[in-house]
Order: C-alpha cells, then structure tokens, then sequence
C-alpha cells in the first residue's frame, strides 16, 4: 500500500516537490471517502481543509438566484479548495461530489502551521496553488464565454 507522501508526489499540484516537503504536506493530510451528492466545501463557510480527489468527480458550484452554476467539474488528480491558503480563509465556491469519491484531506490549519515554519514550502504551496488558481479562473472565464458569448 502506497503512504500519502507518495499518493501526492505524482499529483500535478504536488509534483516535483522534494520528499522533505511531501512528507511534510502528507503530514496534515488523511484518506478519506464521500458519497454523491456530498458536499467538501460550502460557499461562504470556514475553509480549513483542502483536498486531493484521487477517484471520482467534484462540480465546483455557485449559487446564482434560482439556479445553481456549475463553474467545473475536477477529476482524480485535481485539488479541491484554495481559501483555506488566504485569509479571510472562507469558501468561495460550494464543492460538491458528483459520485462516490476518494480523497485525500488536508488539514489547512495544520499546514498554514507548517508553511510558517518553513518559507521555502509555502513559497512552493503558493506558487502551485496560484497557478491552479489561474487555471481555474480561465475555465471559468471560457464558461462565461460560452454561456453569455453569443447574440
């Protein structure tokens, strides 16, 4: 059976972190399983945890009057949450498990602890979050595209 550190070591968001750091970020982390129509993270709540889908889908999901918008759909591989990285450290989007699924769940509080102590990691987990972040506000913008695009 595979530890955490090496689950996370060939995740995108986590590949080619040095082992010290792996282990450290596997530190906080726990298998964990939900069931569909679970919800991971909800809108405007207390974010202190993040995930790492290793099988399954999770719709990212905004609450728009009288409907709800799925802004996309994350598979295995793919994180679950930013905000537990920033203050005021609140969900911004609902996560919502489309199927069963199998995560990996961090403690962000724990790991806001570790990356305090070591600057060279956290300088690692923001830049990777960023960029994740960048990637997530494209898709978003291609749905605004294609849902508000045409004439």
């Amino acid at each position: 059976m595979r530890t955490i550190d090496e689950l996370i070591g060939s995740a995108p968001v986590f590949e080619g972190l040095e082992r010290p750091h792996l282990e450290v970020i596997a530190g906080c982390g726990r298998n964990e399983h939900v069931d569909s129509g679970a919800f991971l993270l909800r809108e405007g709540e207390p974010s202190e945890r993040f995930f790492l889908i290793r099988r399954g889908t999770v719709a990212l999901e905004v609450r728009a009057p009288g409907r709800i918008l799925t802004v996309e759909t994350l598979q295995a591989g793919d994180p679950v949450g930013w905000s537990w990285l920033t203050p005021p450290y609140r969900s911004r989007l609902d996560a919502r498990a489309l199927e069963a699924c199998e995560l990996i769940g961090f403690d962000g509080v724990c790991l806001r602890g570790k990356i305090e102590a070591d600057h060279d990691l956290g300088y690692q987990l923001m830049r990777r979050f960023a960029e994740n972040l960048v990637d997530r506000l494209q898709a978003t913008r291609l749905q605004l595209l294609d849902v508000y695009g045409h004439a």
